[in-house]
């Protein structure tokens, strides 16, 4: 059994997730944290994470950057290890993410989702063969029009899985409108697209002289970003200070 605090317990995701520990025995939500409670919860919910009263063994955040802090606050001071699944980090939020981990466990992801994280895995075995025979690297993502940040997190993370195998020589390019140029072979260019209600769509593009290759993930409910988050929570119990990603969890 996992006893999990939950931070964005009254969001989107944090309900989502709220509603798969309901039904899964090997899990249970003790605490959750939100600025808002309208009472429905069947556990506590506080306005920080520093205010819970509750013992548990991992912490899910599915807030947003601003509640980072109080949440590395909570997990260093209570040895409690932290699966962490917002998106949108600075650079110096980041550098507070792995200082921390120096200290407690730490899983974080820009996708939580079972099958992106196994696309990147995939993207490790192909990516070589393909660059190395010439062939240029695109990603497009697409997401719903209240969607914030662009590119999403999981294009980024995409990006790198990519560029892991390429010594990191690759640049990104976001935008070609103010250049006019031949594309530069060390070059993934990264599209997004926001309208509608679409989840989450990601595609990688292989594009090589006279032939293509597409590796495509569409989420179709958010439920599969909250399966993987409870997923690594069961995982990150009880392990070693440390930075921890998905791909520990798919057993990469």
């Amino acid at each position: 059994m996992v006893n999990i605090i939950m931070v964005g317990c009254n969001g989107k995701m944090g309900q989502v997730i709220t509603g798969i520990v309901n039904e899964d025995a090997d899990a249970n939500i003790v605490a959750g944290v939100d600025v808002y409670d309208d009472g429905h919860n069947a556990y506590p919910v506080y306005k920080i994470i520093t205010e819970v009263q509750e013992e548990a063994d991992v912490v899910i955040d599915f807030s947003n950057p601003k509640s980072l802090d109080s949440i590395l606050e909570y997990a260093v001071r209570n040895q409690v290890p932290a699966v962490l699944c917002s998106t949108g980090y600075s650079k110096e939020e980041i550098e507070k993410i792995d200082e921390a981990a120096k200290k407690v466990a730490i899983l974080r992801s820009g996708n939580m989702s079972l099958g992106i994280n196994t696309m990147a895995k995939v993207m490790k075995v192909v990516t070589k063969a393909l660059v190395d025979a010439g062939f240029d690297v695109e990603i497009v993502e697409k997401h719903h029009n209240q969607k914030i940040d662009a590119p999403s997190g999981t294009a980024i993370m995409l990006a790198d899985a990519v560029n892991s195998q390429l010594n990191n020589e690759y640049e990104y390019r976001y935008d070609r409108s103010q250049v006019r140029e031949k594309r530069p072979q060390k070059e993934i260019g990264i599209s997004a697209v926001r309208g509608g209600s679409i989840v989450g769509e990601h595609e990688i593009i292989f594009a090589g002289k006279d032939e293509v290759l597409e590796f495509k993930h569409t989420a179709y409910s958010k439920a599969i970003f909250g399966k993987g988050a409870v997923q690594a929570a069961k995982f990150i119990k009880g392990q070693k200070a440390g930075m921890y990603s998905m791909k520990e969890v798919i057993g990469e």
